[in-house]
């Protein structure tokens, strides 16, 4: 089977990992599993502790989109920390970028396009002209300065800072079940943070098609924090978005410290697919809103037969599907353009097995 392989562990190890780092809380278990008990063995022998290099440099970017302002303040109180204190103000050299100051200065989503969609591969290879869209350039820029994307000159791990409108608590969201670091900084934070529930959700996809800016580190993932309304700071959501972070920069600095992290389970959502509003099949308007047993109710479990949406004359539309599965973004307000009303997910638990630093 296709692995994502690593400097740092055999290619035939990770495979055994990839395999069996994947054990599901719904469904069919995976086929063959009595097939499988000799390599799950090797397994926990062989992968009972994994040395990684040390990070050596982090970056935290937040404004990726302009109008949620709890990234943006957290870089802006961490730029002032830093004139405060110097590079001393943190453990690690950390790198702080307002990532789209134009769409910021605005307090706007973005100004041209989606820059939350502009870090894939071929958009960073498109070439520059004077028409290319603002996003796309800065997109561009910030590859320069943090990747290049897939290359070994790229900074270790980037944070990017995001709210949503939606009831997610803090919800970690990375691309692959098989990068040691984020799975375990996450699992770190779920530890950790106490005020709102932490999820960690998996995208799964090939890391060219990675399409956020996370995706141009070695390692990265986004910080999703909500309920918050676009344009609006809560300090309450602040509070928590700036505790990840904080926890983020000191599980690096315990991790290149030499102390060992022990591996275990976390619990995460993988995507599965997204789901429209029902609409006028001429007009394409919404015929319907998220129904009010379901608004607020993101990661709950959806069964056959629970409400979805409310139409405007007053009918329930149900959930149909056979397989229960998580909604989550529920009425996102930046959705509505992109025709989503939620996406679905599947419960999944990830083992990790436990890491420390690479010694020289």
């Amino acid at each position: 089977m296709p692995c994502d392989t690593s400097p740092y562990v055999s290619k035939g190890l990770l495979c055994l990992v990839q395999l069996h780092s994947v054990r599901r809380l719904e469904g069919k278990q995976l086929e063959d599993g009595r097939k499988q008990l000799y390599c799950i063995f090797a397994f926990k022998i062989t992968m009972e502790l994994v040395f990684l290099p040390a990070l050596a440099r982090m970056a935290v970017s937040g404004g990726t989109h302009g109008n949620e302002l709890s990234g943006v303040y957290v870089v802006q109180e961490m730029e002032r920390q830093r004139k405060e204190k110097g590079e001393s103000a943190w453990p690690i050299s950390v790198t702080t970028v307002l990532s789209n100051p134009r769409a910021v200065k605005e307090c706007r989503r973005y100004t041209d396009t989606d820059m939350n969609r502009c870090f894939n591969s071929a958009t960073l290879s498109l070439p520059i002209t004077d028409s290319s869209p603002y996003e796309i350039r800065r997109a561009q820029e910030l590859n320069s300065l943090l990747g290049p994307k897939g290359s070994t000159a790229a900074i270790d791990l980037i944070c990017d800072l995001h709210n949503t409108t939606s009831k997610m608590g803090l919800t970690l969201i990375h691309y692959t079940t098989s990068d040691w670091v984020t799975l375990h900084i996450c699992k770190y934070l779920q530890t950790k943070i106490t005020k709102v529930p932490v999820r960690v959700l998996v995208l799964d996809v090939p890391i060219s098609d990675a399409y956020s800016l996370e995706s141009v580190s070695k390692h990265g993932f986004s910080i999703e924090v909500g309920p918050q309304p676009n344009g609006v700071v809560r300090a309450d959501i602040y509070i928590v978005m700036k505790e990840a972070v904080d926890l983020t920069i000191d599980w690096i600095h315990k991790f290149n410290s030499g102390m060992v992290f022990e591996g275990g389970d976390v619990e995460a959502f993988k995507f599965i697919k997204s789901v429209d509003y029902p609409r006028d099949p001429d007009t394409q308007s919404l015929t319907a809103a998220i129904h009010p047993q379901l608004q607020d109710r993101d990661f709950c479990l959806l069964k056959k037969g629970d409400p979805l949406f409310l139409s405007f004359s007053g009918e329930t539309v149900k959930y149909e599907e056979e397989e229960p599965l998580h909604p989550y973004f529920i009425n996102e307000a930046a959705y509505y353009e992109k025709k989503i009303a939620f996406h679905l997910g599947k419960k999944m638990l990830l083992t990790i097995p436990s890491v420390q630093v690479q010694k020289d």
